[in-house]
């Protein structure tokens, strides 16, 4: 079977599309098509079922890329490395949520790099958990942080470690509430409180509203800023109350910035997963990463 009609298909397989495969490969599309029309004539089965957006595997499909993914990519890498080459000195290519990644993930490995160049070399996107497993599907990415635990036998994930979640707001606000510093008051009186969120749909305070209160927030967002990071400084500033995870605001707990609005017996978590394309493991620079972020993330639990 020609390796390079193996190549199309996988990088198809992960794209999802013939358009974004050929604009990996840097093929015309009707190259791809042609060449994944010889794989399948070869293997007398069908790989993609054509959709109006993009192709979906077929059970062949995805039995094949299971097994031929991984080999490709050790492949890859032994062409692009050289004989010579130190094996540890790749790129490693990062994604994850732009807080986590920031705080947690980056400057962990950056303990990897050298001073005098012999280390490892990094590349770091952020990027939502959809467009982080997509893009690690599709080969621009060699690990991924992600919240959500990826389907499928293209992709494997390890649980890193779980963060818990804070409700949290300026002191001023609290003292709006009542007492003590077991905030008594029920959801009623916290949604008189505006809301700082990432997202207009509210997913931090709604999963909180969920797990603790079995509602859901009537507020609506009053600052909504895509970073945690800007979330927490809103919420130090006044502007109400926000859910945070407890690494990102633990400062700033300490130094009374904010406070706790409440402190539920079993407080909500959220569990982090590294995220590899199955069968990379095999590449060192990949392998090392993996297990210096799970050693460091048993500090962050």
């Amino acid at each position: 079977m020609d390796l390079a009609l193996l190549r199309t298909f996988v990088t198809v397989h992960r794209a999802g599309s013939f358009t974004r495969a050929a604009a990996l490969l840097g093929l015309s599309q009707p190259a791809v098509t042609s060449q994944i029309r010889t794989l399948e004539r070869q293997l007398g089965r069908p790989l993609f079922l054509r959709r109006a957006r993009g192709v979906t595997p077929t059970p062949i499909g995805d039995e094949l890329a299971h097994k031929a993914a991984p080999h490709l990519d050790a492949l890859v890498e032994i062409a692009e490395s050289g004989p010579a080459e130190d094996p540890f000195l790749r790129t490693l290519h990062l994604a994850g949520p732009p807080e986590f990644t920031a705080e947690r993930a980056l400057p962990s490995l950056t303990e990897l790099t050298r001073e005098d160049g012999r280390g490892l070399t990094l590349r770091a996107s952020f990027g939502t958990t959809e467009e982080t497993l997509d893009g690690l599907a599709a080969g621009h990415h060699d690990l991924a942080i992600s919240t959500a635990r990826p389907r499928g036998a293209l992709l494997s994930a390890t649980a890193l470690c779980d963060e818990e979640h804070v409700l949290v707001a300026a002191p001023r606000w609290a003292e709006r509430i009542g007492p003590g510093p077991l905030r008594r008051a029920g959801p009623s009186a916290l949604e008189r409180i505006p809301v700082v969120e990432v997202h207009e749909s509210l997913p931090f305070v709604t999963r909180y509203w969920a797990s603790v209160f079995d509602s859901r927030p009537a507020a609506p967002g009053t600052v909504v800023v895509p970073d945690l990071r800007a979330v927490l400084a809103c919420a130090a500033a006044g502007a109400g109350l926000a859910v945070l995870p407890r690494y990102l605001c633990t400062a700033a707990l300490e130094r009374r910035e904010v406070v706790a609005l409440h402190e539920p017996t079993v407080p909500p978590l959220r569990t982090y997963f590294l995220v590899i394309r199955t069968g990379t493991l095999v590449m060192p620079h990949i392998a090392r990463a993996h297990e210096w972020l799970e050693q460091a993330a048993a500090d962050w639990c």
